[in-house]
């Protein structure tokens, strides 16, 4: 792992740590830890209060994707690679998804990614190469995201090859599951215009049921995850025709 995700790692488990004793975790000096924390900070990841490194709101998107940062990363970088210079793709909010626009936006040439998220938008806003369209909507405040039937209105312009997703949970009876209602609504209007809807998500989800039907099993190709997903969960996913890349 590069130092910036250990430093996400450290912070990540212990919630709060004084800068300096992180600078000594990680053998660097105090300047170095520091401007690695600026960095963070400045894309929103961690943030500093009098001399400690801490993990922003639980209920703020921040949060959800320091949780389990590297996993999240290999996730997107892997599902990355499924995407061309060029292409036009959906991406739905979510942090793992956030991750998979970051890695294009700055590591592909000429993409276009159509989002829900005002938060991927801002994420991403400084690269270059990528064009962005936002899809309007009633913007959710804590998780930065666009849902209600303006929607669909707008997403009908557009049809794509790919759409990728987070998910909150799987049931073996429901299929993937989501935490609010507004939100899978907006996936599932996403998914009408993608010829493939693909899930990216860390095996802890698996462990979760959720409480909103999304995505019944019949409705995803593939699924990108980490290798620590259950073979019963990977068998079930897989006698439902799923492709499921483990990383």
């Amino acid at each position: 792992m590069s130092r910036e995700e250990d430093i996400i790692s450290i912070v990540s488990s212990q919630k709060k740590i004084e800068v300096n004793q992180l600078a000594e975790q990680l053998n660097v000096s105090k300047v170095t830890i520091r401007k690695d924390l600026d960095k963070l900070e400045a894309r929103g990841i961690l943030h500093r209060q009098h001399g400690f490194a801490l993990l922003n709101n639980e209920a703020d998107i921040n949060y959800r994707l320091a949780k389990n940062y590297d996993l999240k990363l290999k996730i997107a970088k892997k599902a990355a690679k499924s995407v061309s210079d060029g292409e036009i793709v959906m991406i739905e909010s979510g942090s793992t998804c956030t991750l998979l626009a970051e890695e294009l936006a700055f590591n592909r040439n000429n993409i276009t990614i159509i989002t829900n998220s005002s938060f991927i938008a801002s994420y991403i806003r400084k690269a270059e190469s990528v064009k962005i369209i936002l899809l309007g909507g009633e913007y959710q405040k804590e998780s930065q995201v666009n849902v209600g039937p303006l929607i669909k209105k707008v997403v009908e312009n557009f049809h794509v090859d790919k759409l990728f997703v987070g998910v909150d949970g799987c049931d073996e009876k429901r299929g993937f599951t989501g935490s609010d209602i507004t939100r899978c609504d907006a996936a599932r209007m996403m998914a009408e215009h993608a010829d493939k809807t693909i899930v990216l998500t860390d095996s802890s989800k698996f462990m979760q049921k959720g409480v909103v039907a999304e995505f019944g099993f019949d409705e995803v190709s593939l699924v990108y995850t980490d290798q620590a997903i259950t073979k019963e969960k990977k068998q079930l996913l897989e006698k439902r025709q799923i492709e499921v890349v483990a990383v």
